[in-house]
């Protein structure tokens, strides 16, 4: 996504974040015109106090005067904290909504899109250039706003008391304003490559802490440190290019204003030596030209600031304006399921556009029936059952179930008609309860037992401390490998659902937990249509049907006695798990099965 340009930030912001809150925004600029006027009436103030109390030696002005500065000042000092607070209710506001915002579309972002992407960059956009969009949108667009005003009014003080003293002090201002013009271009630049480098730290850190184990196991903590200094190092570089603009801008503007306020001085003092102004009128117009000094700074500060947030917004907003592929059309309905049966008729799809892993793919998966897909690596087992829970858009060809398009369906509809079990099952950082129930609405206690004594897990969550109330750590980490499984074929059962995709759940067990897993899976296949992958192919013995693919194609089907009996590619892949079959053997699995099914 190209850089944002400031008015696109501008418009954007006051659009979707400033409008909506015009209440507190019109409180804000109240109190910004307060302050403002108080701060423009002071000049006035002290240009009484000269020519009414130094000069005249007007006693009643001594009395008054005063009581006007306090009133004055007290009501400058209540509009600016109003001011303040309105300001930062509406700062954090915009964090909130960006925030919430982008985390709305990155959970309804594509798969693909997601996972193109480090996590980490993710989580570092939304933390840190969240803050930065933040700051040009509630303190730079609102600071600038209050600063503008009371240049307004102080500028309209000293128009009121001399024009021509007004046109002297502002020589400055053109050359600091040209000045802040080249500033902005270099801000932006680095600005963007500290977001970048910013992302890459987090990334790092991310990788690092996710896999420790292998960092330690192989003696790499060094290694890894290194990597992420470098990283550091870059981002103070940048850093420090982008704070020398910006610390550049307050000087700049302090000079030019230091030469307007002397070229003030040498008029106005000529015009008093001369007689033409009284020291009065001279001490109120340099009182509103060192007032006008402050704002003036405030507002070169400011507009780096607002560079900083631009950069950000432009990271932001390429997020929240993701637009998913894979999306409801205008004439989606809820996805019927009664029977489960499932076809793919000339599917195609690759990852990517040179390569296909899909290539005119058939496959008929009977309504209630227990399927097993094996093969070797790479030949599209997993990205079948990805198609079916709609993660991908197949690049031709139709997916049914039950005879209906999903395409037609809500997206909804067809991930709540399938259950998923992984080979790495994911669990939040939440109690065992939760993450049995985690995607299943009004669910009761019963239910999450019921659900946990079928996946042979109720025995162990009551040896927990606190039952199934016990929080089972980050992705899981206080648990085994087997009691996650298990927990993850608990929340299948929960679910429901009538279709069941398991997608090499007891690869990396144990043969003990693999046998427990094996009791929980026979009590979910009752039923339901099972789709199921495994390396092992111990565990597809059961299967109804077994659809052997290679290369993106179905190269040979049916029950496994039937494909040894064959010979062919999964033979040979049995063989190479439990050893070349003797010709008895393949006798005594023919005649067993014929006799069972006798």
């Amino acid at each position: 996504m190209a850089p944002l340009s400031a008015g696109v930030v501008i418009r954007r912001m006051v659009r979707d974040h400033l409008l909506p809150m015009r209440n507190y925004l019109f409180m804000s600029f109240g109190a910004m015109a307060g302050v403002a006027a108080a701060t423009g009436a002071l000049p006035f103030l002290m240009q009484l106090t000269s020519d009414q109390i130094v000069v005249a030696k007007n006693m009643n002005s001594l009395y008054y005067l005063p009581v006007l500065v306090i009133v004055v000042v007290c009501v400058k000092a209540l509009a600016e904290y109003v001011s303040a607070i309105s300001e930062e209710f509406i700062g954090q506001r915009i964090t909130a909504s960006l925030r919430e915002k982008m985390f709305h579309a990155l959970m309804h972002a594509d798969l693909s899109w997601i996972q193109r992407t480090h996590t980490g960059r993710f989580t570092a956009s939304v933390l840190g250039d969240v803050g930065a969009v933040q700051a040009a949108a509630g303190v730079t667009i609102v600071g600038i706003g209050k600063n503008l005003l009371k240049c307004v009014f102080l500028i309209a003080a000293m128009f009121y008391m001399d024009w021509v003293l007004t046109f002297a002090a502002a020589i400055g201002l053109p050359f600091a304003f040209r000045q802040m013009g080249k500033q902005r271009k270099k801000m932006i630049r680095s600005s963007t490559r500290v977001f970048q480098e910013n992302g890459d730290l987090t990334s790092f850190i991310q990788q690092a802490l996710s896999g420790i184990r292998v960092v330690k196991a192989y003696g790499r903590e060094d290694a890894e440190t290194n990597r992420v200094r470098e990283v550091i190092d870059r981002t103070v570089e940048f850093a420090m290019q982008a704070r020398r603009v910006s610390a550049a801008s307050g000087p700049i503007t302090e000079a030019l204003s230091g030469i307007g306020i002397a070229a003030a001085i040498f008029y106005g003092g000529y015009r008093g030596i001369t007689g033409t102004m009284t020291p009065g009128e001279f001490m109120g117009f340099i009182t509103a030209a060192m007032l006008l000094y402050q704002p003036l700074k405030a507002l070169a500060q400011l507009q780096t600031t607002f560079q900083v947030g631009v950069a950000a917004a432009s990271r932001v907003f390429a997020v929240i304006d993701q637009m998913a592929e894979i999306r409801d059309g205008d004439d989606a309905a809820p996805l019927k399921v009664s029977d489960g049966a499932i076809r793919f008729e000339k599917v195609s799809f690759g990852y990517n556009a040179s390569t296909l892993v899909l290539k005119d793919f058939d496959i008929d998966i009977p309504p209630k029936q227990k399927v097993a897909l094996v093969g070797p690596s790479g030949a599209g087992k997993s990205t079948v059952l990805n198609l079916i829970l709609r993660f991908y858009q197949p690049s031709a060809g139709e997916i049914l179930i039950d005879g209906e398009n999903v395409n037609n369906a809500t997206v909804a509809s067809v991930r709540a008609a399938s259950a998923l079990v992984t080979q790495d099952p994911f669990l939040f950082d939440d109690t065992i309860a939760a993450n049995i129930s985690y995607g299943t609405d009004d669910v009761t206690r019963e239910g999450i037992e019921n659900a946990a004594r079928m996946a042979a897990a109720h025995e162990f969550i009551m040896e927990m401390p606190e039952g199934y109330e016990t929080r089972v750590g980050e992705s899981g980490n206080r648990l085994s490998g087997g009691q996650k499984q298990r927990i993850s074929f608990a929340r299948a059962m929960l679910r429901d659902a009538p279709i069941l995709l398991l997608d090499e759940p007891t690869s990396s067990l144990d043969s003990e937990a693999e046998s427990k897993l094996q009791f929980a899976l026979d009590n979910m296949v009752d039923d339901r249509t099972v789709i199921m992958i495994a390396h092992r192919l111990s565990t597809v013995k059961k299967a109804d049907i077994i659809y052997v693919l290679e290369d993106g194609r179905i190269v040979d089907s049916g029950k496994h006695e039937d494909l040894l009996a064959r010979g062919g590619l999964y033979r040979r892949l049995y063989e190479k798990q439990f050893g070349e079959l003797e010709p008895v053997e393949l006798a005594d699995d023919e005649t067993a099965t014929r006799l069972a099914g006798e």
